[in-house]
């Protein structure tokens, strides 16, 4: 069984929420899933400025982890028409 990482940045909630649904559809063709987030960048001070959703109990990826699965499926808002920070960030680490 392939081993699918579902990896995601949610401000808002919303992307978490598509993931959900992509995770249970993973699963239900037999991958093995691993669901994670990638590190804020933000203070809580300027989240909470935002009125951001809190942040869920996923675990928080690092690029190491990036060669344990057989393939990805990233999930994040555009910001202005590119990606945003949090998952530059996250790709320049790479």
């Amino acid at each position: 069984m392939p081993k699918i990482f579902v990896i995601t940045y949610s401000t808002f909630g919303h992307i978490n929420k598509v993931a959900e649904s992509v995770v249970k559809g993973l699963e239900k063709g037999g991958a093995v899933v691993g669901r994670y987030q990638v590190p804020e960048t933000l203070s809580e001070e300027i989240l909470t400025k935002m009125h951001a959703a809190p942040k869920l109990d996923i675990p928080v990826i690092t690029p190491q982890q990036l060669t344990e699965a057989d393939g990805f499926l990233f999930g994040f808002p555009t910001r202005y028409g590119t990606t945003p920070a949090q998952i530059k960030a996250f790709f320049d680490a790479t």
